[in-house]
Formats: structure tokens, sequence, C-alpha cells
């Protein structure tokens, strides 16, 4: 897996903009020193692994989304009304531990005619999707990927030799079938790309969560694979 530097287009362009703007009058420039304050953004909030379960056990969809929400908010993000249907989807892939292995998401495009996919990854504070590859199917190639860091951090894991301290990272359910311990840390407007075909990966969020951009090849959910025997995605 390897880390893309940055692009330096943003300065170009406002640079570019700029010089085609007009110079403004000494007294129009003086009228718009006026400054436009936002209201400050709700904090981000934590929570417990029993805030996300009924009596029944099982998830309760309703109060993980608007987690999610929450999360939003904190990062100013959109909230498009797609993000309002069952097409905005969560879930703690059977394993009862929300907070640790838990994600949402939206497949905002996945065509196998042309092999091509978009989708938003949203993790809460130290959730982490749970190891996994993406093996060749019957419909198409093994899936391939690269991942956007939007709002928030993460950690994504590959194949290879351990980064050091790379176990205390390590969330207690996968400790016995981890075989992703190359970390590399993305930051906000950081990119990083699966290092290879069929290879084991995950992703940690750090502690102030996470909302991240994958593009990607067609994804076929019979080509899922996840190296925790209990991990199930619907």
């Amino acid at each position: 897996m390897k880390e893309l530097s940055r692009r330096g287009m943003i300065g170009g362009f406002v640079t570019g903009v700029a010089a085609s703007l007009p110079i403004l009058s000494a007294s129009c420039a003086e009228g718009n020193k006026a400054e436009v304050s936002m209201p400050a953004a709700p904090p981000l909030k934590t929570y417990k692994n029993e805030d996300f379960y009924g009596a029944d056990g099982k998830l309760d969809v309703a109060k993980a989304k608007q987690a999610y929400y929450e999360m939003m908010d904190h990062y100013r993000y959109p909230i498009p009304p797609k993000l309002k249907t069952d097409e905005f989807w969560t879930l703690d892939f059977g394993m009862g531990k929300f907070t640790e292995l838990g994600m949402a998401g939206i497949f905002w495009i996945n065509e196998l005619e042309g092999d091509y996919f978009g989708h938003e990854i949203y993790l809460l504070p130290g959730q982490m999707i749970p190891e996994h590859k993406h093996v060749k199917t019957e419909k198409a190639g093994p899936k391939m990927e690269g991942w956007h860091v939007r709002h928030g951090w993460v950690y994504v894991y590959a194949e290879g030799e351990p980064t050091a301290g790379v176990e205390a990272r390590i969330p207690p359910s996968h400790k016995e079938c981890c075989k992703s311990k190359v970390e590399t840390k993305l930051m906000p407007g950081e990119v990083a790309t699966l290092a290879g075909a069929e290879q084991w990966h995950r992703m940690l969020a750090g502690p102030e969560g996470a909302i991240v951009s994958e593009y990607a090849t067609f994804h076929d959910n019979d080509g899922l694979r996840f190296s925790h025997p209990d991990v199930k995605f619907p």
C-alpha cells in the first residue's frame, strides 16, 4: 500500500482566480471589511457500545445512523436526502461490538459495465472495518481500491512486514486472525491505494472518527472475504 502525495492544484487555482478579478476601489474594499461569523460546530460526541443495542441484543440501526449524522454535523458535512434513505446503511458485522467493529456507508455508484465504483465510508471514533479482501468472481475481477480522507483521519493496513508498535492497535477481536500489519496514517486530503489484488486490508478510525471517499473497481459482494470467521456482511 502506498501513500500518494497531496496535489498542488489548490494553490494554482486560487492564484488564477485572484489574477482574473478586478481590483476593488479603496471605498469598496473598505466596505467589505466586515467579517461573517459562523456558528460553532457541534462537538464530536463519544459513545458506549451499549448505546447502540436494544434489549434483544440487536443493533439499533436508527440510533447508529443518528450517531453518524451527529458526526457529519460536527464536520459540517452536507447531509443530502439520499443519506436519509435505506441506501445509507450501517452494520456491526454480526459481532455485537459496534464501537469496535462497525461502519456506515453509501454506494454512490457501482457499475459492472465500465468497472467503476464510488463509495463513502463513515467511521465513528475508534471504529474499524474488519480485515477483508476482494477475490475474483464470475462477474468481475478482484476489486482494487483507493481511499481519500475527507474529515478526521484513519490508519489503513496492508500485508507485509509489521510496522513497529502495530500490535497495540489491533482490536481484541482480531488479535488471532489479523494478517494486515503494515500501517499507514492518512490525514485529511491524503490518499492511499490497495497494495495489490486480493490482499488483506482493513481501516481504523482515529479518535476524531472519519469520513473517507473510496474510488474503486466494481464491487461484487460475492468476492468479499473476511479473516475473522464470525464476521458477517449482509
